[in-house]
């Protein structure tokens, strides 16, 4: 018996007139209760930080691309900096998330190192 005989219950074949079709109209959409967004942003120059640092001052999340900075040029190194120091302002965190990934929170959020259901 599979899990969703084991959950509607029966072994009955079902049909497409068992189903519902959901109306995304119905679900209300606003981000004005919202207290917080996720961001996400591709870094390719000094002037993507920029708009990331302004991000998380308003208290949201980023998620950044930064493949296109996989370079050994200073510009890394500063824009890497700058985005650390945004951290430590807000009290807020920041990781990177292998090669091309860097997750930077507002003020009491924490990013934990853990993944969900393994112990680093």
């Amino acid at each position: 018996m599979g899990l969703m005989s084991k959950i509607l219950g029966g072994s009955q074949s079902r049909s497409v007139e068992d189903y519902s079709e959901l109306n995304l109209e119905d679900v209300s959409t606003g981000s004005a209760e919202a207290a917080m967004q996720v961001h996400i942003a591709e870094v390719g120059s000094q002037a993507d930080a920029i708009d990331i640092k302004d991000a998380v001052y308003d208290g949201d999340i980023v998620i950044a691309d930064i493949t296109r900075l996989r370079t050994e040029d200073s510009t890394v190194e500063h824009i890497v900096d700058e985005l650390r120091q945004v951290a430590e302002e807000v009290d807020g965190d920041i990781v990177r998330k292998g090669e091309d990934q860097m997750i930077i929170t507002p003020t009491g959020v924490h990013i934990s190192r853990e993944k969900l259901g393994q112990k680093l």
